[in-house]
């Protein structure tokens, strides 16, 4: 199968009777693309990105109705757009309440087993571990490397400049996964425990460089925004895995 990577020649384009069928798209601008008269029985969608604009079916913008629809899957997911301490503490509770679930749920032997490139369940938590460096330790706090050696990093860390040697070559055991990941937990919980609205409200920098300027109170909806999204795909995944068809 043909790959296209960083490539903007199909800007503008337009596609008349062209089959896609089984195509993979992946860390790429779709924004603003018009499907008409199309066939797309199975399309699978998957945006982090989503509830920040529209995505039009017939007529109708379906990102309220999805929004809606997860939070009533994940029960508290709303709350990670709380504006308050105890919402913010509420919502964390929540989501790792659910993450609890779902880690003592999954057989030993289902770890680190993953969905074609997805990550598994020990690389998500490692990943996690890294997002609470990021805006808590690095963002919140200040610490100038905040980051833990066994934290998964995002694809594209690396041509952004981020300093790779931070971290581990090495895959940890899932002990010390679990172990590192309810330190950060706690790391959490403690500063959501004291904390004020007038300390939510204090601007911060972006971690990654950008020139976004977050409250505090953004960084923490951003953990809770990275944990939510995160366990959805891990269930997913899964559930794909534990199918009676799954290799």
């Amino acid at each position: 199968m043909t790959t296209y990577s960083r490539t903007k020649e199909f800007e503008g384009a337009t596609f008349v009777r062209t089959s896609f069928k089984g195509a993979a798209i992946w860390f790429s601008d779709v924004s603003g693309v018009k499907m008409r008269s199309v066939d797309v029985d199975g399309l699978d969608i998957d945006s982090h990105d989503l509830f920040f604009g529209s995505l039009v079916v017939n007529g109708v913008d379906v990102v309220p109705l999805v929004d809606a629809e997860l939070n009533r899957l994940f029960p508290g997911r709303e709350l990670q757009k709380a504006e308050t301490p105890e919402g913010l503490r509420e919502g964390w509770a929540a989501v790792q309440a659910a993450w609890r679930e779902t880690v003592e749920a999954t057989p030993e032997t289902m770890v680190d087993a993953h969905v074609e490139d997805e990550w598994s369940l020990a690389e998500t938590l490692r990943h996690l571990i890294l997002a609470t460096d990021a805006w808590l330790g690095g963002a919140i706090l200040g610490v100038d490397q905040p980051f833990h050696e066994i934290g998964q990093v995002f694809t594209g860390a690396k041509e952004m400049g981020f300093d790779m040697s931070i971290f581990r070559k090495e895959p940890p055991r899932f002990e010390e996964v679990l172990e590192v990941r309810a330190e950060r937990q706690r790391m959490v919980t403690d500063f959501l425990a004291t904390a004020t609205p007038e300390l939510l409200a204090e601007k911060r920098d972006d971690p990654w460089g950008g020139d976004w300027h977050p409250t505090v109170g953004d960084c923490i909806r951003v953990i809770l925004e990275e944990e939510w999204a995160h366990l959805r795909y891990t269930r997913r995944d899964l559930a794909l895995l534990s199918a009676p068809s799954a290799p």
